[in-house]
């Protein structure tokens, strides 16, 4: 078997994800799915770190958030993602893959919280990183969180898992004529108004030259052949 394309990555899920065809919450079926991929990757000596979202529970900007003041709704957020950060380790363990959730805002009777020489050492010993509660601070979202992490732990690149297989020119539920980028750079994409990540994130992988990898999580397989360097997905870089 050839060698993985990438030594560190950083692996960004939304927690809409988690929720398989489901309402919301977390889907059992989709969650293990999910972890048998990520623990095909571990056993290739890929250091792993994941950024999870929390939608799938809360989410700051939704409709249920509205009339709340948008700090104390992005803190709910937060904690929805340890929720989720904790749903994915304990799953993890199950498959003999040993995971350590960080959380960004101090919970310590229930997960660690972040230092950045501990992730590392962690990511050094072959542990899963799953970096919790965002960025710790209202008014970002957990793109920012995946790319400030990312940059912080030296990932070679965001891995941005989604329900889509890449980037399109268009909304490819709403547009059939719309046509997926193999690879675009950053100021392509940003001249073509496409909504890769949020702005901060982009900007902040941009400045970094840390490239993004957009690509289905739902798509079998479409995770370790991304790992192995293949076609799959669009990559965004400088």
């Amino acid at each position: 078997m050839s060698k993985p394309a990438y030594k560190r990555v950083l692996l960004k899920l939304s927690g809409e994800a988690l929720m398989g065809d489901d309402a919301y919450g977390i889907n059992r079926g989709t969650i293990e799915r999910m972890v048998a991929d990520v623990a095909e990757v571990a056993k290739l000596g890929v250091e792993l770190a994941v950024v999870i979202g929390g939608g799938n529970i809360f989410r700051g900007v939704a409709p249920g958030a509205q009339g709340m003041d948008r700090a104390t709704a992005d803190y709910m957020g937060m904690l929805a993602t340890v929720m989720n950060a904790l749903a994915l380790a304990d799953a993890m363990r199950h498959v003999g893959v040993t995971a350590r959730v960080m959380s960004a805002i101090g919970i310590e009777q229930v997960v660690e919280p972040y230092v950045r020489p501990k992730a590392l050492q962690y990511l050094e010993e072959g542990k899963v990183v799953v970096f919790a509660a965002g960025t710790g601070n209202p008014f970002f979202t957990t793109d920012t969180a995946a790319a400030l992490r990312g940059s912080e732990v030296s990932a070679e690149i965001v891995l941005k898992a989604t329900k889509v297989d890449g980037v399109y020119s268009a909304d490819p539920k709403k547009d059939p004529n719309a046509t997926l980028f193999p690879s675009i750079t950053f100021d392509e994409a940003i001249a073509k108004h496409l909504q890769v990540m949020d702005a901060t994130a982009f900007a902040l992988c941009r400045d970094q030259k840390l490239p993004i990898k957009v690509f289905s999580i739902t798509k079998p397989g479409a995770l370790m052949r991304v790992i192995m360097g293949e076609d799959e997905g669009t990559l965004v870089h400088v």
